[in-house]
């Protein structure tokens, strides 16, 4: 049979990073194989085949799963620094092959290509992270009320950590994750999103090379691409002890009930419907081209995605008209093309669900100032869109995944705040003032109730040293940076007594002595309970 090879000659830079014509979508205990449906992946440019992949089937799950099982009992012996080590040369081999699985991930997902390498660099940052983290899983020593006692926390590896991805950031998630619970001691069991799945297997591919390399066992790390039914199968596994879901709140709310039961852990990485506050103060040049960023960048697919302005009304109009401006000049097309702003939606029924989204605007009072429609094309392009409307309107309280800003307008600060906290979701929120009052205010108890509260950025593209994530509807979870690591680790208080009494917290006494007989050493021991 003759090998088979890529359709487009432009897809051939995919062998450098392990991809083919046809691919097996499970690694498991070292393996690459699967033995479920063959689904094409496509291209949502022009939503053409690039690959085909095998999926998982139950028995590719099943087996995966115990040879993990099995694997986290070597990996969690191997000691954090020499754990560490392993995630650094993850991210030395993720560094050699930047510029094509930034690439991969532009073609499959659809941002564009800087962004497509900026997610890949991404990882590497968590790796150097995961890094120097690996020796510094400290835990505290606590001063003991009672004599010659020693008291101190202790962590260890949960065991296996399950980690399933969303396609708008189809690696970096993985990164926030795998980097610190392997340097933690536990094991991986990734599902990446069933739409991107070549992204899946190369970055698996990068990992498995490094894991061989150092005659570690390949189950340390597995992989299945899949669709919902392997994700159920990572909820309901009681041998995955935390679960990391990145996707809406619908599912999110779903895994997190069904991981519930089995008294399992989530962390949950879910809608957000964040806002972007300019006061009257604020440089108007730096708030307008914050926005352009936070609205248009990856075709608003982002959870970070600013998808409400909040604009004084003294700047109102102003503020507004330069950003209507800009928007004339947003280059769309190709996202691997020079010069291209904003890519295509990543698949038709995104596309599908932006002109219901519009027509629901409509139907609710908004007004389309720029854009509101889909462009006629192969592709999943639409136009970046700028709606004028009240922020009580139930679709304000909703998320449409694509480039659809609301704008609106306030009188005071107090009023701001709560337009921005008036929504289910609390994942990111932005200011632009230059009034010290102002910002200590709106980082505050009584200002943003989000998890990230920034102050003149923009709403996404947030740093890896900070913990991502946010609250309410947005689901509580926190990864990446700070101390997220402790998420995925077992904490035991310790106590040692070293002395030869036995004193109680708390200045408890029992009041009685009891004799504790020992005959075969032919004496008697008086102590105290």
């Amino acid at each position: 049979m003759a090998e088979m090879s890529f359709e487009k000659k432009e897809y051939e830079f995919l062998t450098e990073i392990g991809i083919g014509p046809r691919n097996d979508g499970c690694y498991i205990n070292g393996c690459w194989k699967a033995s479920g449906p063959i689904v094409p992946t496509v291209n949502p440019a022009n939503n053409q085949k690039i690959a085909e992949v095998v999926e998982c089937s139950a028995q590719d799950y099943a087996d995966g799963l115990q040879a993990c099982y099995e694997a986290q009992k070597i990996w969690m012996q191997v000691p954090a620094p020499k754990r560490g080590d392993i995630v650094r040369q993850i991210g030395d081999a993720l560094r050699a092959k930047l510029q094509q699985l930034g690439r991969l991930v532009s073609l499959e997902m659809g941002k564009i290509l800087a962004e497509g390498i900026g997610e890949v660099q991404e990882i590497i940052d968590m790796c150097d992270f995961a890094v120097g983290l690996s020796r510094q899983l400290n835990g505290s020593i606590i001063p003991s009320e009672r004599p010659n006692h020693m008291m101190f926390e202790m962590w260890n590896p949960l065991g296996i950590i399950g980690v399933i991805t969303a396609f708008n950031f189809p690696c970096a998630v993985l990164g926030w994750n795998a980097c610190l619970a392997l340097v933690c001691g536990n094991c991986v069991v990734w599902k990446g999103a069933p739409t991107t799945p070549l992204v899946t297997i190369a970055m698996t591919k990068i990992v498995a090379g490094v894991l061989e390399k150092n005659n570690l066992p390949g189950a340390v790390f597995t992989a299945f691409c899949g669709d919902a039914e392997v994700g159920q199968a990572i909820s309901k596994d009681a041998r995955i002890p935390l679960v990391s879901f990145t996707g809406s709140t619908k599912v999110g709310l779903m895994v997190q009930q069904t991981v519930n039961q089995r008294f399992g852990k989530c962390l949950l990485e879910l809608s957000g419907n964040n806002a972007i506050v300019v006061m009257d103060d604020a440089d108007l040049e730096l708030a307008v081209r914050s926005v352009l960023f936070a609205a248009v960048g990856t075709a608003g697919q982002r959870c970070t995605t600013c998808r409400r302005l909040l604009l004084h009304e003294s700047i109102y109009d102003q503020v507004l008209g330069r950003l209507l401006e800009s928007y004339k000049q947003i280059k769309i097309g190709d996202p691997l093309e020079k010069g291209t702003l904003l890519g295509p939606l990543h698949t038709r029924t995104s596309k599908e669900n932006f002109e219901k989204g519009i027509q629901a605007i409509i139907s609710q009072g908004g007004k389309i100032l720029t854009g509101g429609s889909v462009i006629e094309s192969e592709g999943n392009f639409v136009q970046p869109t700028i709606v004028e409307i009240k922020p009580e309107a139930d679709v304000v309280k909703e998320e449409l995944f694509g480039p659809v800003l609301y704008v609106m307008k306030f009188q005071t600060l107090k009023e701001a705040i709560e337009i921005n906290n008036s929504v289910p979701q609390g994942l990111s929120s932005s200011i632009f003032t230059r009034r010290p009052d102002i910002i200590f205010r709106w980082i505050g108890p009584a200002g943003s109730d989000c998890g990230i509260v920034n102050v003149n950025i923009p709403t996404n593209g947030a740093e890896i040293g900070g913990a991502f994530g946010g609250e309410k509807a947005t689901g509580g979870g926190r990864e990446a940076g700070s101390d997220s690591w402790k998420q995925y680790m077992r904490r035991s208080t310790c106590t040692i007594n070293y002395g030869n009494d036995l004193p109680l917290a708390q200045g408890i006494n029992f009041g009685w002595k009891v004799i504790i007989s020992w005959p075969h050493l032919g004496f008697f021991r008086k102590g105290m309970l």
